[in-house]
């Protein structure tokens, strides 16, 4: 039963675990994006700009989502974008792991934030593979994966 001393691990989980996996799925965009020779630029949650750094933007309320913004490639083709919507999902998959492997090779002890991080971390991969589209030009992964190789269509915003 969820109880009022749960609010710590409520709040660590929300403000801390969830915003990490956001970055290291964005992240995953990114890296393949620049790896394609693309620029990118990263926004980490919604509202008003708290900071910015280079082309990384943190926003008011970090913790809700994150987007990646990408402009042209080298020499573009189809799967160089599929690899790129597929980047986030691909980089959740590898931090869990990194994160299972170091906790069974001891380095890491078994502890909550760790169960969170995995959690979350699934939970990204699954909703962000499944292919719907979520409003105009804001594809799923998923949706922007089958989009391109299918179609040609060329999303540059992720989320």
């Amino acid at each position: 039963m969820f109880a009022f001393n749960d609010m710590v691990t409520f709040a660590w989980a929300f403000f801390i675990t969830l915003p990490l996996t956001l970055i290291i799925h964005i992240g995953g965009h990114a890296f393949f994006a620049w790896l394609f020779g693309g620029t990118t630029k990263l926004t980490i949650g919604r509202g008003k700009i708290i900071f910015s750094f280079k082309k990384i933007e943190v926003r008011k309320f970090y913790f809700v989502e994150a987007a990646c913004f990408y402009d042209q490639l080298r020499k573009d083709k189809r799967w160089k974008h599929a690899l790129i919507y597929a980047g986030g999902p691909l980089f959740n998959v590898l931090s869990i792991i990194l994160v299972n492997g170091l906790i069974h090779m001891g380095y890491l002890p078994t502890h909550l934030f760790f169960y969170q991080f995995v959690y979350f971390s699934l939970y990204l991969i699954f909703f962000s593979l499944i292919p719907i589209d979520y409003g105009k030009e804001n594809p799923s992964d998923g949706k922007a994966i089958y989009d391109v190789l299918k179609y040609g269509k060329v999303y540059k915003e992720f989320y």
